[in-house]
């Protein structure tokens, strides 16, 4: 009994060392040498004074600043150890990714962190979404997912990227806390250069520093061996630790900085460059409006009508013209359609689901949309989008036809109407105008009434081109039978359909269903 209790407690007294243990491992943020601290100790080693201001002619856009600067720490080490209020976890879109990072943190954190993502239902590229820290030192855990790179899509990766970031800090600022440890967010199995994304992570966390200083105590980036030097190398083009030091890094700044946020600026969303292009500045309004302006040019900007922001503003109070609102909705598809046709649509062209066949009986080109063949809720729908315009935009010149086939749909497979609502918002003009038909077949009473509510309040000038069919037969009183390729499932149920009422002996049912499909093969 005794020897029972001896055990008993050893190996408690093992446990509360192998607790202690892992507790010393954790490290506390305050115990960490700030961003200045080593950077102020080298200038009193060397005796060297500080660059006076009045010396400094030229100011970099990220001045230097001792507040912010006692803010940032760099250090090299796992994120998870880190004893602050949040630590941010880098992961994918389910949030189930397995990098360095994040199978720290699980481990670290207990299974009582898979639980609780599990309730979050993923998190989309760019977001930030909170879990409680479990078993981590950090109170709570930041989860964000960096963006995959493809450097003819750098646009929208430096985009996503930064409202990673962004939206970190904006998550730590509505929840009180007093400091968070950055992980490196984009890994390398996303592809992105580890340099440029230093940019936007130092850039953006001085600029959100810059408003909302007082919210933030610390912050700090943790780093590994690897990403240590670029961090090194670029900390003080962005926090600069002197005067000196910020004239230094000046040439050293890319020539994006971002803009007032630190977010990426692309050149083509800049519309206005002055207010009246063309005049010089020292004229007066009156001469201005006199001047003779046919010098600026033909260019696109030159081309511009009227004051961009006024348009869009009378464009949501229903007051711009015909005239302007159609010029705004072509230039909206215009962008779509170029991306549809940048855009690898493959995975979504092999469900097919649309495809082009024969012609109808007044020779339109007749479109078939398979609805059992879209899996709706495993598909991304904006790749829909796109493959949609890719396929449709030359066929829609002229008049056409659609065919869908609701044969053996399922709520795996019904269409949202704001996918619909968004699909015959963004289309061109003459989608609408030489879509002549479309033929709904084998619709249930279900889809019916939803296909009545979305054409009667939804979308306007669709509802008289519907027309529900209930069997091929009647379909073939417009589309012949060799002008349509039908899917052998949507044939074989027609049949069966068609057949039912005329079985009074069911041993014939497949017989006579296998002879009705090779009559109309």
């Amino acid at each position: 009994m005794l020897e029972r209790g001896a055990g008993i407690a050893v190996r408690a007294v093992g446990r509360q060392r192998r607790q202690r243990q892992v507790l010393l491992r954790f490290v506390d943020v305050d115990s960490l040498p700030g961003w200045s601290d080593a950077y102020e100790a080298k200038q009193l080693d060397c005796h060297q004074s500080p660059v006076e201001k009045a010396q400094v002619d030229v100011r970099s856009p990220f001045p230097y600043r001792k507040d912010i600067n006692e803010k940032i720490i760099l250090w090299k080490g796992d994120v998870a150890l880190l004893n602050c209020t949040a630590i941010v976890n880098t992961s994918n879109e389910t949030l189930t990714d397995k990098n360095s990072v994040s199978e720290s943190i699980f481990m670290h954190a207990g299974p009582d962190l898979k639980d609780e993502l599990q309730k979050l239902k993923g998190c989309r590229t760019g977001e930030a979404k909170l879990t409680k820290g479990f078993n981590l030192a950090a109170r709570f855990i930041i989860h964000t997912v960096g963006p995959k790179y493809k450097s003819r899509y750098r646009t929208a990766a430096e985009s996503s990227l930064y409202s990673c970031y962004r939206n970190v800090l904006q998550l730590a600022r509505e929840q009180a806390m007093c400091s968070v440890g950055f992980c490196v967010i984009n890994t390398l199995k996303r592809c992105y250069p580890l340099e440029d994304a230093t940019h936007i992570a130092l850039r953006t966390v001085r600029r959100f520093l810059e408003v909302h200083g007082e919210t933030l105590e610390k912050v700090v980036f943790a780093v590994s061996e690897l990403e240590e030097a670029t961090y090194q190398k670029l900390l003080p083009l962005y926090f600069p630790r002197s005067l000196e030091e910020e004239v230094q890094s000046l040439p050293y700044l890319p020539a994006d900085i971002g803009n007032a946020e630190g977010e990426p600026v692309v050149p083509e969303r800049q519309i206005r460059i002055t207010e009246k292009p063309g005049v010089p500045d020292d004229a007066s309004d009156e001469e201005g409006l006199e001047a003779d302006l046919s010098f600026i040019g033909s260019h696109a900007f030159a081309r511009m009508e009227g004051d961009v922001d006024k348009q869009r503003r009378l464009i949501l109070q229903g007051q711009l013209s015909e005239a302007a609102l159609q010029k705004q909705h072509q230039r909206n598809y215009n962008r779509w359609l170029c991306q549809a046709r940048a855009e690898d649509l493959s995975d979504i062209a092999s469900l097919k689901a649309l495809y082009q066949t024969g012609v109808d009986n007044c020779g339109r080109t007749v479109m078939v949309v398979v609805g059992r063949n879209i899996p709706v809720t495993l598909i991304d729908m904006e790749k829909a989008l796109l493959y949609f315009i890719h396929v449709m935009d030359h066929i829609a010149v002229k008049e056409y036809v659609l065919v869908y086939f609701h044969t053996l749909t399922n709520d795996y497979n019904q269409l949202d109407s704001n996918f619909l609502k968004k699909l015959y918002d963004v289309v061109d003009a003459k989608y609408k105008r030489n879509l002549k038909a479309l033929y709904f077949v084998h619709p249930t009473f279900r889809s019916k009434v939803s296909a009545w509510f979305f054409t009667t309040f939804t979308v306007s000038g669709l509802k008289d081109k519907i027309h529900y069919v209930e069997s091929l037969q009647q379909l073939f009183t417009a589309i012949p039978p060799e002008q349509i390729d039908l899917p052998p499932f949507v044939l074989e149920y027609d049949a069966r359909t068609l057949l039912e009422p005329l079985l009074p002996f069911p041993a014939l049912d497949e017989i006579l269903i296998q002879e009705f499909l090779n009559f109309m093969e």
